[in-house]
């Protein structure tokens, strides 16, 4: 009993965070300016928050038609995560036209690589093509979010080599990293004890606990950290003003 209170208020904590960010973008007039942002906070609380809960209640949790709901909005989500994380690359490349034209090649690449590879499981399992939860359904859901892993890792990596002066973005990328790195972990982790009772357990109970961590992070982005003017810094310790963020 007391282990369901300790979830019920990890999940709730978290749909009251989504509902914080929101109305902060909106409160301080950074919803057009971090409208990506946004759009995935308001889809995350509307799909896991809203949506899940009422397939839960109608289907049942050992229903097929939950099972096939569940990873349709999984791959729901992680579409919008890669999304976000392009955005971010964008605002990354803003004042770097060509460095942005090749990342945007890449990310398309990417996206078409990681498409091909869960279409090559596919055709391994083809019997299981209507199975519950369906094999290139939660392939393609588990390689999107690896590649999001690997890409926020990228850009820090980046942002860091481009001396970028723009806190907000860096606490944005860092807030992902926490919800990717803390997913792959405990996703390996059930590999690594091919589904045991233990080790999906701790993936229920980490998996929020990083989606808080991500959340909170974004909310002291938005409140916490100033909007400055962007430099960068170039070749010969030379700083050039590349924008300006104020409100």
């Amino acid at each position: 009993m007391g282990e369901r209170i300790f979830d019920f208020g990890l999940q709730y904590m978290g749909y009251g965070l989504e509902v914080l960010l929101c109305l902060l973008l909106v409160y301080q007039g950074r919803w057009r300016r971090l409208k990506g942002l946004g759009l995935y906070v308001a889809g995350l609380f509307l799909l896991d928050g809203v949506a899940r809960p009422a397939a839960l209640n109608y289907f049942g949790r050992t229903s097929a038609q939950f099972g096939y709901f569940y990873w349709l909005t999984d791959v729901v989500l992680a579409l919008g995560a890669f999304l976000l994380i392009c955005g971010f690359f964008r605002r990354a490349c803003a004042h770097e036209e060509r460095m942005w034209g090749f990342v945007r090649l890449l990310l398309v690449f990417v996206f078409i690589l990681v498409l091909g590879v869960s279409l090559l499981s596919l055709t391994h399992n083809y019997a299981q093509l209507y199975s519950r939860g369906s094999i290139f359904i939660v392939e393609f859901s588990q390689n999107l979010y690896f590649t999001c892993l690997v890409l926020n890792t990228l850009l820090y990596v980046m942002i860091q080599q481009w001396a970028i002066d723009d806190d907000e973005l860096g606490m944005l990328v860092c807030g992902m990293g926490i919800q990717f790195a803390g997913e792959a972990a405990c996703l390996a982790l059930v590999h690594l004890t091919t589904g045991e009772s233990y080790g999906r357990a701790i993936f229920s109970l980490l998996a929020p606990i990083c989606t808080l961590g991500m959340l909170s992070m974004w909310v002291y982005a938005i409140v916490k950290v100033p909007q400055t003017v962007t430099a960068r810094l170039r070749p010969g310790n030379e700083t050039v003003l590349v924008g300006a963020n104020a409100d």
